[in-house]
C-alpha cells in the first residue's frame, strides 16, 4: 500500500496517522495533542509523511537535542 499523497484519498491519509498514533485525541495515552496535530498536513494533503518526519527530526539536530518542558496530563 503506498502512502503517497497522491495515492491516497484524505480519509485515508486520516485513518493512516490514527492508526499509526492509536489516538488523534491524545487522551493520555502517551502522544500529545500537539504530535497528532504536526500530521494534518499529510492529512490535508499538503505534505508528505516523510518531509513532515523529516522536518521533525531536523528540529532535533538544529537545536542540539534541546526540547520543550513537557507538561503532565491534565486528566
Amino acid at each position: 500500500m503506498s502512502y503517497l499523497i497522491k495515492d491516497t484519498t484524505e480519509d485515508e491519509r486520516r485513518k493512516i496517522v490514527e492508526e499509526a498514533l492509536g489516538n488523534l485525541s491524545g487522551a493520555c495515552d502517551g502522544c500529545s495533542p500537539r504530535t497528532a496535530d504536526m500530521y494534518d498536513a499529510y492529512i490535508r494533503g499538503e505534505m508528505e509523511l516523510r518531509e513532515i518526519n523529516m522536518a521533525f527530526s531536523a528540529r532535533y539536530v538544529k537545536g542540539g537535542m534541546e526540547r520543550e518542558p513537557r507538561s503532565s496530563c491534565q486528566m
